[in-house]
Formats: C-alpha cells, sequence, structure tokens
C-alpha cells in the first residue's frame, strides 16, 4: 500500500492498518512514554516510512500532548557566544530525541516573553533563555509567571547563564561563575602592577555585566583599592562598541594602563581602536576579555580572558531539565577559569 504524490496525506488510522495494529498501539510508537513490544514497533516504523506518514505536530499541541521539542531563546544567532551554547544544546537535544528550536529576541526583553508564552503554547518539553536577565520588576515577575505556568503544564522553564528567579520558583537554573571569573581576571591585571584599570561595555541593567563588574569592584578592594568611576564605561557586546567606546576612552584623557573588555568581542575592537591609535597592546596598554570565543586565540596579540564552558552550559542545561525526577539539583553553577595568552603585561615603573 503506497501513496503517489497527488493522493492526500497518510492518516495514523493508515499506518495502523498497513502495520496490522491498533489506532493506540502507534499511538503508542508516536508518543514514545508507554512500552511497545519490539516487533510491533519495527512494524509500525516499517509502515511509516512506506506511507511516507509525517507527524501533525499542530495536532499535537492541540490535544495537549507532548511535542518532543526543546526551545532554546536567544539574543542573537550569529554571536559566537551564543552559537556556542547553541551547539550544546542541540547535541543533547539530539541525544536526548527531541527536535531543538531556536528562537532569537535581537536583545528586545518585551520579545523575549513573548517567545516564551509562545514556546509555551506550543507545549514544548523545555523553554530555555540563554544569556543575562533584565534586572526590571516587571519582567522579573512575568518571567516567574511563566515558570510557574511551564511548571503545570509539565514543561520547564530554564534559566541558562542568569541567576535564579528567586527561591521556590519552579524553572531550572544552569550558570557560570561569572562574578569569580571577573574577580580573577581583574586579580590577574592587579598582580601584574596595574592599578588605573578601564572597565569598557557596562549593559545597563542586565546581570551579566552586573556580575562582572561585581567580581572586578571585589578585585580592587581585595588589594586595598577603589575602582575610579570615571574609567567605567558603558557599551554593547560588540566589536563595533569597542571600537567607538575605545576612541571616546582617548579622548576623555584620563590616564590607564589596562582595559578589561566586558567580553572578547569588545575586546576585539579595543584591539583594533588601539591599533589606529598607534597604541601597542602590551607594551603601551594591557589588555583583557571574558568568553574565550575561538576569536581570541586568533587576535594579535592572543587574547587572555575567561574561559566559559559554553557548549557544557548547553547540555547541563537539556539534562536537568528533561531529566527533573533522577537529577539531584535544578540549579548547577559551572566553573570558569582564566586562559592566559600574550595581551597582558607587568605595568612598567613610572606608568
Amino acid at each position: 500500500m503506497t501513496r503517489g504524490s497527488g493522493q492526500d496525506r497518510a492518516t495514523i488510522r493508515d499506518v495502523a492498518a498497513l502495520a496490522g495494529v491498533s489506532v493506540a498501539t502507534v499511538s503508542r510508537v508516536l508518543g514514545g512514554e508507554y512500552p511497545v513490544a519490539t516487533a510491533t514497533r519495527t512494524k509500525v516504523q516499517r509502515a511509516m516510512r512506506e506511507l511516507d506518514f509525517v507527524v501533525n505536530a499542530h495536532a499535537r499541541a492541540l490535544a495537549g500532548t507532548n511535542t518532543k521539542t526543546v526551545a532554546f531563546i536567544l539574543d542573537d544567532v550569529t554571536g559566537p557566544f551564543h552559537a556556542l551554547v547553541a551547539r550544546g544544546v542541540e547535541d543533547q537535544a539530539t541525544i536526548e530525541g527531541r527536535l531543538c528550536l531556536l528562537c532569537t529576541t535581537h536583545g528586545d526583553p518585551q520579545r523575549e516573553l513573548d517567545v516564551v508564552e509562545l514556546m509555551r503554547e506550543q507545549h514544548a518539553d523545555a523553554v530555555i533563555v540563554l544569556g543575562g536577565a533584565y534586572e526590571d520588576t516587571e519582567h522579573l515577575e512575568r518571567m516567574t509567571h511563566f515558570a510557574h505556568a511551564l511548571d503545570r503544564s509539565g514543561s520547564r522553564l530554564v534559566l541558562c547563564g542568569r541567576p535564579p528567579l528567586g527561591p521556590d520558583i519552579p524553572a531550572t537554573v544552569v550558570e557560570y561563575d561569572n562574578e569569580g571569573g571577573a574577580y580573577a581576571i581583574t586579580s590577574h591585571l592587579l598582580s601584574a602592577g596595574h592599578r588605573h584599570i578601564v572597565f569598557l561595555g557596562r549593559v545597563d541593567k542586565l546581570t551579566t555585566t552586573s556580575q562582572r563588574l561585581r567580581g572586578f569592584t571585589a578585585a580592587h578592594h581585595a588589594y586595598g583599592l577603589q575602582p575610579d568611576p570615571s574609567l567605567v564605561f558603558d557599551g554593547a557586546f560588540s566589536r563595533a562598541s569597542g571600537i567607538d567606546r575605545t576612541i571616546k576612552l582617548l579622548a576623555q584623557g584620563n590616564p590607564f594602563t589596562a582595559i578589561f573588555a566586558a567580553t572578547d568581542m569588545v575586546g576585539a575592537g579595543v584591539i583594533a581602536a588601539l591599533r589606529d591609535a598607534n597604541i601597542r597592546v602590551p607594551e603601551d596598554i594591557s589588555l583583557v576579555g571574558y568568553d574565550n570565543i575561538p576569536l581570541a586565540e586568533d587576535l594579535t596579540p592572543g587574547l587572555t580572558t575567561v574561559h566559559v564552558p559554553h557548549e557544557e552550559l548547553g547540555r547541563t542545561a537539556v539534562r536537568l531539565a528533561l531529566h527533573r525526577d533522577r537529577e539531584t539539583s535544578q540549579h548547577v553553577v559551572l566553573g570558569t577559569h582564566i586562559q592566559v595568552r600574550k595581551s597582558v603585561q607587568p605595568i612598567r615603573t613610572g606608568k
């Protein structure tokens, strides 16, 4: 029994008839939630292939059944940090037999909420939100509402690379030691004798930079120092922003000997702007970044930075969310460490 291209699409009843089983048995094979004898499963799968049977995902959603999908929400798919975490999400989703749906927000907090709600309506098994959270009360309240709504429907909100929403909120949290990494990389500069360090690339009300600034400040305090507020520059996590803010920094005229770029992409822009101004790294100015994306190693000089376990973040997010029954903790903090290259030089006498 086969169907030509001009005939109607095969139904679950057609599959059952060809396999010689009940419609309920075909449903069990499709759902994967109930045990089915291997021989029976093989007959059903053979019939599905012969009929070119395609599962109607929309019908599943309307019926309130599992759609075997993991939704992954991020700012920008072209960003190296996000792309590396996405690889981990997709790899683990494939292992778990899930389809990975990728959604972008372009940095719009409202769009993030809209996409989470849409994925809830689509009955995704897990909704993973990547990147820093917006430090806004209304946004926090809405995300908390979605965490409870997803939990009631058997799904899960997963916060990846951002802090928890609060105590007793039913959400999976997979963080990396953001503040600790910033503390370590700042201490690396301070131990090299630098005392006038720029923090370049703060994004207002974003937990990513709030945590990094806390680590930056704590490291100064550990050395009995206070960061210079005039050396903290707002910006975006991009190469273009790194160039623009470095030009403004040089025009400001305040003395400094090192720059902590909020991300490696910002650091790439810093190097370009300093080169155009005939300022050498690290001979004249030392520079560090954050993330350890592949670009960091290819810059000239290679960028000393904080390594973030990107792919492990993604894999852990999927695994914890889909196996809540056997995972002992739904809040994991992955470690970070310094990747030393050639962009830092000890301070010269009199600098």
